[in-house]
């Protein structure tokens, strides 16, 4: 099988073709990606894209037909990828999450292409503190460009399914979890790597916002089902919330949670802040029901103590570790501040 996986070169890439590799029989693999955050290394032995066997440096925003000859699954990870980041760069945002998805999909159809998995959030119920567990068909409120960019590529998406063509939206919960690209701007990764380095947690909200969260290694299970499945399984297109229900945290908790297994580190709350208007809780219920050999297996526990060991090996060999290289809003600041990418996020 060969996969094309836009965005390779980001956080969640080197888990996904490592998984690929390991569990899809004859997986060809080509990564297809600008290269933001391609040096954005924390892994000092083995190269992030060892199981990459073509890598393509190309923007998803210049995508043309001969990318996908000969493609029989495409994976659409490429995004300006949380709020911040969009919220700074909201043109780029909708360009790479939204209209080259579309783009994307429309090319690989014209190819031949039988599956497109599209990486899309549940970020898009956004202010839905109700404490009520939002399903596919609950109301979107989505409050950041990031979430907004999802559901507007999600909507042009779905016309261009038919029997030929399977295109899965995954509403993935807020990804957590080490590799070899590790991010800590995401809630855990970050809790965890702060309570390494300053034995602090300092919670900016108040503490009671609901998140959903997943690990990477079931975020790449969760892929391998888009890429292999037939339409006698939820249609030609499908939206599905992936993650676990046992894995909805309030921001407090997951901190205290964190304290617990790191001993020795203080959790702040600012008890005086204003409400996050960002708090969802979600169902999986249909992604269980579609999936059932592909749901999450990783436990919080195990997610925390990968997390802190690949920290602790990073904090060896760099003193500075909250910087750009595991920051992505700073690298991307870092490119134009030097000169090589405009305000489009476009190489100079």
């Amino acid at each position: 099988m060969k996969i094309l996986i836009t965005g390779n070169q980001g956080y969640i890439g080197p888990v996904l073709t490592e998984y690929l590799k390991k569990n899809v029989e004859k997986s060809f693999i080509i990564g297809l990606d600008t290269g933001y955050f391609s040096n954005s290394s924390n892994s000092t032995l083995v190269s992030p894209d060892k199981f990459v066997d073509i890598q393509i440096n190309k923007d998803v925003r210049n995508l043309v037909s001969t990318d996908f000859t000969d493609i029989d699954s495409v994976v659409y990870l490429a995004a300006i990828s949380n709020d911040p980041m969009g919220k700074e760069f909201e043109l780029a945002t909708n360009e790479i999450n939204c209209q080259s998805a579309i783009k994307c999909a429309n090319l690989a159809k014209l190819a031949g292409v039988k599956n497109f998995v599209f990486a899309s959030s549940c970020s898009v119920y956004g202010a839905a503190g109700d404490g009520e567990l939002r399903t596919e068909v609950s109301s979107l409120n989505p409050v950041t460009a990031y979430a907004q960019s999802k559901i507007n590529a999600e909507i042009g998406l779905k016309p261009l399914s038919d029997p030929s063509f399977n295109i899965t939206c995954l509403r993935f919960s807020t990804a957590c979890g080490y590799s070899p690209r590790i991010r800590l701007d995401l809630v855990l990764n970050d809790f965890i790597a702060s309570a390494i380095i300053k034995k602090e947690i300092n919670i900016l909200s108040d503490g009671t916002p609901w998140r959903p969260l997943i690990n990477v290694k079931d975020m790449s299970r969760a892929i391998h089902w888009g890429i292999i499945r037939n339409s006698n399984i939820g249609g030609n297109f499908i939206t599905v919330n992936v993650g676990s229900e046992a894995w909805n945290f309030q921001i407090k908790d997951l901190a205290e949670m964190v304290a617990k297994i790191i001993p020795g580190v203080n959790v702040r709350i600012n008890k005086d802040a204003l409400p996050d208007k960002r708090s969802y809780k979600v169902s999986f219920e249909e992604f269980h029901q579609l999936a059932p050999q592909f749901t999450p297996i990783e436990t919080l526990e195990s997610t925390i103590r990968e997390i802190e060991t690949g920290v602790i090996s990073f904090l060896e060999t760099n003193k500075i570790i909250l910087d750009k290289n595991t920051i992505r809003l700073l690298q991307l600041r870092s490119l134009i501040e030097n000169g090589y990418l405009d305000e489009k996020l476009c190489w100079k």
